[in-house]
């Protein structure tokens, strides 16, 4: 269930950079198995019904790379679709992925991705039960976030639209998919922390499932290559996700 909070001064200085392109400023928290976690909301314009993008972090979260996940938020609020970020990790999480074995990290994160699935299944039940809610919802995940976001979309067809950026599927769900959301998926040639080959393999679990499905590569582009603040594919990137949900998440 989620529970509305007052949002910090601190809160809304950091999300002043899109205030122009929203109303943000809303803290939530999510109930999933016990654990309390928060969400920050960001609301477009209008008194309307809207469509919603629930989007999900990288394995370190939310507060290294602010700014390069309110590009975004912004993006997307601009456009009249609901945007909120859900921090998925509990303080075990961040305390395993933090470990440097490779090895461990990897054994965690199997073990967690229906938990967290689970959580992702929460928060669209509240997302949805909202009075300004248009029923319509999607998806976006970011590396480890986007594991986490596939899995989640073909759990649950409440989804309408998954977004995919430098990830794939959680290999011991690849065997079970009977469904996917239309998808797209956005990954960095020269990627060496997630193989390309994990984004087109979830692309090809796509077709077979009968979804509708793209498929955007970036030459030379590394893993993150849209958080930089220089790069031309940044703004590529965000128009791109954009531009899907919006064709997406119409009602």
């Amino acid at each position: 269930m989620i529970t509305r909070r007052t949002a910090a001064a601190g809160l809304v200085t950091l999300l002043a950079p899109i205030a122009a392109r929203g109303t943000p400023g809303e803290e939530l928290n999510v109930t999933s198995g016990g654990d309390s976690l928060s969400v920050s909301r960001y609301a477009a314009a209008g008194s309307d019904r809207r469509p919603a993008v629930i989007a999900l972090h990288g394995a370190r979260g939310i507060e290294l790379r602010t700014r390069a996940y309110e590009r975004y938020a912004g993006s997307l609020t601009a456009r009249g679709i609901d945007t909120y970020f859900l921090r998925y990790m509990t303080t075990a999480d961040m305390a395993a992925l933090t470990s440097t074995s490779h090895e461990v990290r990897e054994a965690y994160e199997t073990k967690r991705f229906d938990g967290w699935a689970d959580t992702v299944a929460a928060t669209v039940t509240d997302v949805l039960g909202r009075s300004d809610s248009s029923g319509r919802i999607g998806l976006l995940g970011f590396s480890l976030g986007s594991y986490i976001a596939a899995e989640a979309a073909a759990r649950d067809r409440r989804i309408a639209a998954l977004a995919v950026l430098y990830g794939g599927m959680p290999h011991a769900m690849a065997t079970k998919i009977k469904h996917l959301p239309p998808l797209i998926v956005l990954h960095g040639e020269a990627d060496k922390n997630v193989p390309i080959e994990e984004g087109r393999q979830l692309v090809a679990l796509g077709k077979l499932a009968g979804a509708d499905t793209e498929f955007v590569p970036y030459p030379g582009r590394a893993h993150g290559f849209d958080f930089s603040d220089t790069d031309p594919m940044t703004r590529d990137a965000i128009d791109r996700v954009t531009k899907f949900f919006q064709a997406r998440l119409a009602t």
